[in-house]
């Protein structure tokens, strides 16, 4: 891990929603975290990545720059079941076996059920306002609760993702002790970040070197 949002404890690596979403369960030398187990993480999580939030809903803002968002708790449990989810899902579409990132839904078929009720779960659509004398302009609206609002965004995210050009480009990362995913966008990129690079290449080294001197012809 090596990008964090000063109110999130999770890396946030420049990757698409969903995985950055994915990407909130993280490991370090102390072990595996989430970074969205309460409604303080998660709702901190969701303001660090609010900007890239599409499409972009004034009640969702509204309920984001509120000191006690209503409904947090909720919106905590809604989050990490969609997060969950989504990780079952990746993990069948990389084919990842690393046992400290297995997900918390057990199939494939649970998983589908929890992302596509996600979907579902809130109402959003567009509203065309034209004063007179102005330029029409596009305004979302959300039923419910905006929390929830932003859960049913973030799995239609999902779906285009696992749907679109962006699937056969998704990895796990095999860098030693890492759980994360990204999209591999250029032909020589192996790891989720700089840092998993390198930690792979030095556990390379130290193997390489603790073979040669094991070697009984060496």
């Amino acid at each position: 891990m090596d990008s964090t949002d000063p109110g999130t404890s999770a890396p946030l690596l420049g990757e698409p929603l969903p995985i950055e979403l994915m990407n909130t369960i993280w490991a370090d030398r102390d072990g595996v975290h989430d970074a969205i187990d309460g409604p303080d993480g998660a709702v901190a999580w969701l303001r660090a990545v609010g900007p890239r939030l599409t499409p972009s809903a004034p009640a969702v803002g509204a309920w984001l720059d509120a000191e006690r968002p209503a409904g947090a708790e909720e919106t905590a449990a809604r989050l990490r079941g969609l997060r969950d989810a989504l990780r079952r899902l990746a993990a069948e579409a990389t084919e990842d076996a690393r046992p400290d990132a297995q997900s918390a839904i057990a199939t494939r078929d649970a998983a589908l059920t929890a992302l596509n009720e996600a979907c579902g779960a809130t109402p959003v659509w567009a509203t065309l306002h034209w004063p007179s004398g102005a330029d029409p302009t596009r305004i979302v609206r959300t039923g419910d609760l905006a929390g929830q609002a932003v859960v049913a965004m973030l799995a239609g995210q999902a779906v285009d993702l696992f749907t679109g050009g962006t699937r056969p480009q998704l990895r796990a990362c095999l860098a030693p002790g890492c759980v994360l995913y990204f999209v591999k966008q250029h032909p020589r990129r192996e790891w989720c970040s700089a840092g998993c690079g390198n930690r792979a290449r030095v556990a390379r080294h130290y193997q390489r070197h603790r073979v040669t001197k094991t070697d009984p012809e060496s």
